[in-house]
């Protein structure tokens, strides 16, 4: 008889306290303490000054003429025009006049907030992970290979179909409440696809992560909404960033623990 290859066997108890809602919550909480940390608050600043000073950049050099642009495009907007005639017909306020600005706060401001989540997931995660796996994962050893330039590959391309996507959906702004969906929406798409590769790529080996990726989708998906919701209240956007890296953290390594754990020897 052939003796069985190495595989790992999927208990499905312990594939649901991994990945579900245990899962979830249980990083969230860990994440929660590791935050209260010295090292992981002075951590929190890099990320939040990166998205400040690019904001401030963005709005210096595409303010002027991106509301000018917006200016001549809303003014070829039938549905706006009607709307607008009609508003200052009836003595309220013209709605191009703050329509305009909206917009383009709507278009440059998120660009700002996705570098610096880039900036958390390519910069800060690796001192996200030293912080972690010393205190709690000291037993998952770091078997990744060319975990820098994965991770900032995995950035790169994240960043780029977030500021597509975003950009392509704008329109929809206009269908109540699309607003508020589309935004939740695509920030649970950063943050799970950003932070989810950076949480393992340290530690799993390759095959490792393509399972991990594959078995807790859903898991990092619920992660990437919840902080998405988070990203809701502008006080977040301070810490939201390291604190994402955290949950996602301690939820990889914590299903990479249970993933090795899992491990079937050859007979």
């Amino acid at each position: 008889m052939i003796p069985p290859r190495p595989e790992y066997a999927v208990s499905s108890s312990v594939q649901r306290a991994a990945s579900g809602t245990a899962g979830v919550a249980q990083a969230f909480k860990r994440a929660l303490v590791s935050q209260c940390h010295p090292n992981m608050l002075m951590a929190v600043l890099l990320p939040f000054v990166i998205a400040l000073l690019g904001a401030l950049l963005l709005l210096w050099l595409f303010w002027t003429p991106l509301t000018e642009w917006l200016s001549v495009q809303a003014s070829q907007w039938q549905m706006v025009n009607d709307v607008d005639a009609w508003l200052v017909g009836i003595g309220l306020f013209s709605l191009k006049l703050y329509l305009v600005p909206v917009i383009a706060a709507a278009i440059l401001l998120p660009v700002s907030g996705i570098l610096g989540l880039a900036i958390a997931a390519v910069f800060v995660m690796p001192l996200v992970l030293r912080h972690v796996s010393a205190r709690e994962y000291a037993g998952v050893s770091r078997q990744g290979r060319n975990a820098t330039a994965y991770s900032v590959w995995n950035a790169i391309w994240v960043s780029a179909v977030f500021a597509a996507g975003w950009l392509l959906t704008l329109p929809f702004w206009l269908i109540p409440p699309m607003g508020v969906v589309l935004s939740i929406f695509w920030w649970a798409f950063a943050f799970s696809r950003m932070m989810r590769v950076d949480a393992i790529v340290e530690h799993a080996s390759p095959e490792e992560r393509r399972i991990l990726l594959e078995r807790h989708n859903i898991g990092f998906w619920v992660i990437g909404l919840i902080c998405s919701l988070i990203n809701l209240l502008p006080p977040a956007w301070i810490i939201l960033p390291v604190y994402a890296g955290l949950v996602n953290a301690h939820y990889g390594l914590e299903a990479l623990r249970r993933l090795r754990e899992e491990r079937v020897l050859p007979a």
